[in-house]
């Protein structure tokens, strides 16, 4: 089967994929879409290390194909989106509704993949960029059959990580101001998610001028090309700051704009040890820099949820999804994503 695999040096498509069957507790989805995140590139740039070879891709949805013994929730035929959360739901963590924070669901991948007879590694517990991949059960989520898979795919990830910030880790409220610093797939979810949480100011930033008909589009209420201007706008600063680029000086840049009581939420990812400063005597007026897992999500509950605002029209999913691409152009996928000129690029198989 096709899919698209990093050695260390290059990611390439390939056409000699195996796959094994799932074992319990595990589902067989054949992928229908993927999108493709910052993470997955920040993989083959060394951002993020990972153990090669691997099959890429962690943003994805499909059908299910077959399930092993044990799985009640989905059976074959249902359309599913796809988390990246492998969580284990018996330890103290996941017993407290943070599966995020569960150990068993960070830095164990599993190696289900085979080519020519060598295993490969699967990239957060999910390799959607495979036209089959085996995931464990918790990771396939139901949705409707309605949603058109390039859109659903775009849930797995981009979605609960952008809304999920917003909703779960920063728990914005009515009436509060958001400054989203990157107009990204991860930039525009924290948008939407702030509108629907109600902010009553939503600045977004990004350098590129052309993003702000689609930042306005998700819910921001001023656009500008520099946070230079953020304080001209609120003159005391922001209730909530999000980083969704990764770069140090632009996490400054969020810490510096907060209000008093407000919040710094990193969701960007810079190199694995880059570090960032600021002013210690700042944070007397208890502001706080937040860390962010995944949206700190609860993928089976999140999902569902974000499914149904999507049905009602209150979550765009379409929108996101600038252009399709078939996995063997995934080269070009990667050029118009360094290129900045999509939002989100999805592959199909």
């Amino acid at each position: 089967m096709r899919g698209v695999v990093f050695d260390g040096k290059q990611a390439q498509v390939v056409d000699d994929l195996e796959i094994r069957d799932p074992g319990p507790g595990e589902v067989l989805v054949d992928v229908a879409a993927a999108g493709l995140c910052h993470s997955d590139l920040s993989v083959i740039d060394g951002t993020i290390p990972f153990p090669v070879p691997v099959v890429l891709g962690h943003e994805g949805a499909g059908v299910v194909e077959a399930v092993g013994a044990g799985v009640k929730h989905v059976a074959p035929g249902d359309h599913v989106a796809l988390s990246t959360l492998a969580n284990c739901g018996a330890c103290a963590d996941c017993d407290r509704g943070r599966p995020t924070m569960c150990r068993k669901a960070i830095g164990m991948p599993g190696r289900p993949f085979s080519r020519g007879g060598n295993p490969l590694y699967q990239f957060a517990s999910n390799s959607a960029f495979a036209e089959r991949t085996v995931v464990k059960a918790v990771q396939a989520v139901k949705i409707p059959a309605g949603i058109p898979l390039t859109s659903a795919a775009l849930i797995g990830c981009g979605v609960l990580t952008g809304v999920g910030a917003v909703l779960n880790r920063a728990k914005v409220d009515r009436g509060d101001s958001v400054v989203v610093i990157g107009t990204g797939g991860i930039g525009l979810n924290v948008l939407q998610g702030a509108r629907i949480a109600g902010a009553a100011v939503i600045v977004a930033v990004d350098a590129n001028p052309e993003k702000e008909a689609v930042a306005r589009q998700f819910g921001a209420t001023h656009f500008l090309t520099s946070a230079e201007g953020v304080r001209d706008i609120l003159p005391k600063g922001a209730d909530h700051a999000f980083e969704c680029v990764g770069r140090v000086e632009l996490i400054r840049q969020a810490i510096d704009l907060l209000d008093r009581h407000g919040q710094a939420i990193l969701l960007g990812t810079p190199p694995a040890t880059a570090e960032a400063s600021f002013l210690v005597s700042s944070m007397f007026l208890d502001k706080s820099i937040l860390g962010c897992r995944y949206g700190a999500s609860r993928p089976q509950r999140d999902i569902p949820l974000y499914a149904g605002l999507y049905e009602r029209g209150a979550l765009l999913l379409d929108e996101l999804v600038t252009r399709t691409y078939p996995v063997e152009d995934f080269a070009g996928a990667v050029a118009d994503a360094e290129g900045g000129k999509v939002a989100r690029g999805v592959l199909t198989f």
